[in-house]
């Protein structure tokens, strides 16, 4: 059935919110001798996103300086990275990551991935406008010359945002099930396309029964016939769809696993994810990852990190006592 589990975020508003003391406790923590790098962290991830926004504008007021441009200036390497970061909206953040993953020395395709398979039409719609405003710049067009091959075409499906929402048929779920059984069997162009067409463009609800039905006609879970079939890319962007359509709390705990564990700490890969999914479903990434993988991701953080830059991470993953 349809997962819509509830979901929640490890940052939430901040109640008695006062922009103002916080921009001059900011102010001092930044303008002073000495870097209050502790009174940032303390601040800027506990306030939701709107809130850092408003402290930002309080801080300009106060100042006559950019909050962001204070924050680089004062603070380095990984540490500077996750506080910064939180100072972007969510669609601003995700264009921020595309441009860097499409105009970098090498091109992140795990990045586009991550990002491009897991959001929502109106988040899509949202990045693509940041990254026009931001760095003039049309995102499909960059993807187009940046990327190739079908993981080209499967990621600018996904960049149109045109995924039906809240429709399901189940009288053409086989009938979609099937094609993509005979994608993976002749993995011909035509079929490849037709494979990502019905992947990037058929709601949730309805991929949930395309899911059942590929499995009752082949035998097979519709991940592992991906796996078998397909290899690079491609492969693994097809894999992550089907992932984010089943669960993305598990999809993006499976990822930060991957990132700790067999990359030797990927900081931008953890970074990233945190501060993407810190309001919206990082609680329950937190719960996946603890009930796959036995240790808490709290616990794996504090392993791998350290100072400030620990710090900063450990306060957005938060965590309970057991997670010590």
């Amino acid at each position: 059935m349809y997962c819509g589990d509830y979901t929640q975020g490890t940052i939430l508003p901040a109640p008695n919110f006062n922009p103002i003391m916080d921009a001059q406790l900011l102010g001092g923590a930044l303008q002073g001798i000495c870097c209050e790098k502790d009174v940032v962290i303390e601040i800027l991830t506990q306030r939701c996103n709107s809130q850092r926004l408003t402290i930002a504008e309080a801080y300009r007021d106060m100042y006559g300086r950019d909050l962001i441009t204070d924050l680089k200036e004062n603070l380095s390497h990984h540490f500077k990275e996750v506080m910064v970061g939180l100072m972007y909206p969510p669609a601003s953040y995700d264009a921020h990551e595309l441009w860097h993953a499409l105009k970098g020395v090498d091109t992140e395709e795990k990045c586009l991935i991550d990002i491009l398979a897991s959001r929502s039409n109106m988040e899509i719609f949202q990045m693509k406008e940041a990254y026009l405003m931001q760095y003039n710049s049309d995102l499909q067009q960059d993807i187009d010359s940046e990327t190739s091959g079908h993981f080209r075409d499967t990621l600018m499906n996904l960049a149109q945002g045109t995924r039906m929402e809240g429709y399901a048929d189940p009288s053409t779920a086989a009938q979609d099930a099937m094609i993509l059984w005979e994608a993976c069997q002749q993995k011909t162009g035509e079929h490849k396309n037709m494979l990502q067409m019905i992947l990037c463009n058929r709601s949730q609800q309805q991929l949930w029964m395309v899911f059942q039905e590929f499995q009752n006609i082949s035998g097979q879970d519709i991940v592992d016939a991906i796996n078998e079939c397909y290899d690079g890319y491609f492969q693994e962007l097809l894999v992550a769809i089907v992932l984010c359509i089943r669960d993305k709390p598990s999809y993006f705990a499976y990822r930060l696993y991957n990132a700790i564990h067999d990359f030797g700490f990927h900081n931008k890969t953890v970074i990233r994810i945190l501060i993407a999914r810190s309001e919206i479903d990082l609680m329950n990434i937190r719960q996946r990852y603890k009930e796959r993988y036995g240790k808490s991701l709290f616990h794996d953080i504090k392993h791998f990190a350290s100072g400030h830059y620990e710090s900063a991470l450990l306060a957005i993953c938060a965590g309970d006592t057991e997670d010590y």
